[in-house]
């Protein structure tokens, strides 16, 4: 995380920087106000700003959003001075620091405000070939495209990779295409020169040049307009950008990964999106499977959601019960690892003991996430079916594996409807080892379920 403390490094605020190397983050350092505008301005880009609230905070704020320069500001002061922290929160600082620093403090803002949280979290045999991938290509120069839905984790696999390459030690810059409106996306990524525009103050280096040596991430680039799509693509050819209002091209050394939750080829075939960058772009395709086709991620990363939001809220370590286990395992999860986060981090504060129990986990709207299966909630009524049979009409002993292996295909298939997809998530194999299993059964002589079948019995 790259951290620009603004104001003097003498006594307390030295200390401060002091922790905040300690807990991973590159400092930088401003004297001034305008010595920080000067600095982000250059392209010494940061993902937080810690002010002196003895300068002034408000005038810095509204400096960057007049130059829509996008980074969260704590402001820090010595002693709990309550007027000085109220200043600083009315003129826009997300956060009051007290000094002297406390490291844990310290160490939380720059979590929390900086969202510097990037950590992998996977267990699953689905994602794990993606991770396996990811840390293939990463030391190489290609561009990668990561796609899924929104909400499955595509930034969090970019700054993985990133972390894998080469360019580990450099920037890692990400700039959000649909959040930035049209007519700035430009200048936000390739800069521009001072006059360039109404509201051009200064010469502002853009995110290529801010990335430079490092990765760029070009996020939700399925939202980029076609007409700076052709900019976009001269600048990865050419290792090249224009600034606008710019007279000379500017060299840049960067590796691009773009992530989208569409289908690009879909926005090609609609004219939404250019061919020929997706052919440059999408070097290496990181497919990112939903969280319903991850249950062994969900109970994973569900637990250590408890474990932060509890340590975040102070309430004391929570442990998922068997019935609240098995009730995240049944839900389709739309949203992905951030509803699932959004469900924990409630289910943590609604839970008064030390457990998390069913009546804790419930999403937005009051609702029960047991209203709305997935896949993966056949999966509990196949297991006690397959039990109650095992104790009345098919015992298991005396049966061979391969028995026993060729029921549960075939029970679950029939449970799915011949819907091979479905039942391969819910088997936990391979949708290629399950058609081989079923050709090898069709081989045998034995009835296999076409999809929309129900199959009636076994030869």
């Amino acid at each position: 995380m790259r951290l620009m403390i603004v104001g003097s490094l003498s006594g307390e605020f030295g200390t401060a920087s002091k922790i905040a190397m300690s807990r991973g983050a590159k400092v930088a350092h401003a004297d001034s106000v305008e010595g920080a505008l000067h600095a982000l301005r250059s392209g010494r880009g940061a993902d937080l700003l810690m002010v002196d609230v003895r300068l002034d905070i408000a005038t810095l704020i509204q400096a960057l959003a007049a130059e829509h320069i996008h980074v969260p500001v704590v402001a820090c002061g010595i002693g709990n001075d309550t007027r000085a922290a109220v200043l600083a929160i009315r003129a826009g600082a997300k956060e009051y620091v007290p000094l002297p620093p406390e490291p844990d403090l310290i160490a939380a803002v720059l979590e929390a405000v900086a969202e510097e949280s990037h950590n992998l979290i996977y267990r699953d045999p689905a994602m794990a070939e993606v991770v396996r991938l990811a840390e293939q290509v990463a030391p190489s120069e290609a561009s990668i495209m990561i796609t899924g839905e929104s909400g499955t984790g595509k930034e969090v696999m970019a700054r993985f990779v990133h972390r894998k390459s080469r360019r580990a030690n450099a920037p890692f810059v990400s700039v959000n295409c649909a959040a930035i409106p049209e007519n700035l996306l430009e200048s936000e990524l390739f800069g521009h020169e001072k006059g360039a525009f109404t509201g051009a103050v200064a010469r502002r280096v853009g995110k290529f040049e801010e990335a430079n040596g490092g990765t760029l991430l070009l996020d939700e680039i399925s939202e980029m307009d076609v007409r700076l799509q052709a900019k976009l693509l001269r600048a990865i050819q050419e290792r090249e950008i224009d600034r606008v209002g710019g007279s000379k091209p500017v060299k840049v050394d960067i590796r691009v990964i773009a992530t989208s939750n569409r289908d690009l080829a879909e926005e090609v075939k609609k004219g939404t999106f250019r061919e020929d960058l997706l052919f440059r772009l999408n070097v290496v395709n990181l497919k990112i499977p939903p969280l319903r086709k991850r249950p062994a991620d969900v109970l994973l990363l569900a637990e250590h959601f408890a474990r932060k939001y509890a340590e975040l809220n102070a309430t004391g370590a929570k442990v998922l019960t068997e019935d609240a286990r098995k009730l995240l395992l049944g839900y389709g999860w739309k949203g992905n690892v951030r509803e699932l986060e959004n469900t924990l981090h409630r289910a943590v504060l609604l839970s008064p003991g030390t457990t998390i129990e069913p009546a804790a986990i419930v999403l937005p709207d009051g609702s029960r996430p047991v209203d709305s299966p997935s896949p993966t909630a056949a999966a509990a009524s196949i297991a006690v079916a397959a039990g109650a049979a095992a104790g009345s009409g098919k015992p298991l002993v005396g049966r061979t594996v391969a028995d026993v292996e060729r029921d549960l295909i075939l029970d679950t298939l029939d449970h799915c409807l011949g819907n091979r997809t479905h039942a391969a998530n819910i088997l936990g194999i391979s949708i290629r080892t399950l058609r081989n299993k079923l050709k090898q059964y069709t081989d045998e002589g034995v009835s296999v379920p076409l999809p929309g079948d129900v199959r009636t019995g076994v030869a």
